[in-house]
């Protein structure tokens, strides 16, 4: 990539009583000479990425995942015209498929984010068949960045087992809670994505860039 250079945060800003998340005053600065805070952070809150130890589809937990797959190119593609409880197949995204290479990178952007808040948000999101988690493992995908906070029905178990084990089985890394993919101008984008290091973690809250040549 070349030409002027654009960063966009994919990461939702991670605040206090959101879903999984607390945040508590644990030193201030009058009281005990500075500002610091505990946080309580459920593993899977806010933009945040599976390990396959998530479901035990094999040992590799989320500090164990190497640093070269956690960067790379990545290619946006447009599902916004899906509905609610839509089950995503190959032949929703038209022709966005045939620029899909072997160990790509995908993001959906389908504006889920914005429902964030929301029951839909949790409840009515538009989530992958089986159909395209076998594509997605066919094309030994690398990442699959999602905007929903799950890439299945959270509401319906058995799915979100199998959809989760078919693409981890596939060496697929799973980032899940998108935001903000509304602001890439590009299709094709530089993405960079690093969990908190956390010894045998089963995922982890991440932070989530996009890097776009203009």
């Amino acid at each position: 990539m070349s030409g002027e250079r654009h960063i966009i945060d994919l990461t939702r800003t991670i605040e206090h009583q959101q879903p999984g998340v607390k945040i508590h005053s644990a030193k201030s600065l009058k009281n005990d000479g500075w500002n610091a805070s505990t946080l309580e952070l459920y593993s899977h809150s806010g933009t945040h990425m599976d390990a396959p130890w998530h479901f035990e589809v094999n040992a590799l937990t989320i500090d164990k995942i190497p640093l070269d797959r956690l960067m790379g190119r990545a290619l946006v593609l447009d599902i916004s015209h899906v509905g609610e409880h839509h089950l995503i197949r190959p032949d929703d995204f038209k022709n966005q498929l045939e620029n899909v290479k072997k160990g790509d990178n995908i993001l959906l952007k389908s504006g889920w984010s914005q429902w964030f808040g929301t029951s839909k948000y949790r409840d009515n999101l538009p989530r992958i068949s089986k159909e395209l988690a076998l594509w997605f493992g066919e094309k030994q995908i690398n990442i699959l960045g999602v905007e929903p906070p799950s890439v299945a029905d959270v509401n319906n178990l058995e799915e979100v087992k199998e959809i989760h084990q078919i693409l981890m089985e596939n060496n697929i890394i799973i980032i899940e809670g998108l935001v903000n993919l509304n602001k890439l101008k590009k299709t094709e984008i530089m993405l960079m994505a690093f969990p908190l290091k956390i010894k045998d973690g089963d995922g982890s809250p991440a932070r989530v860039l996009a890097i776009e040549d203009r």
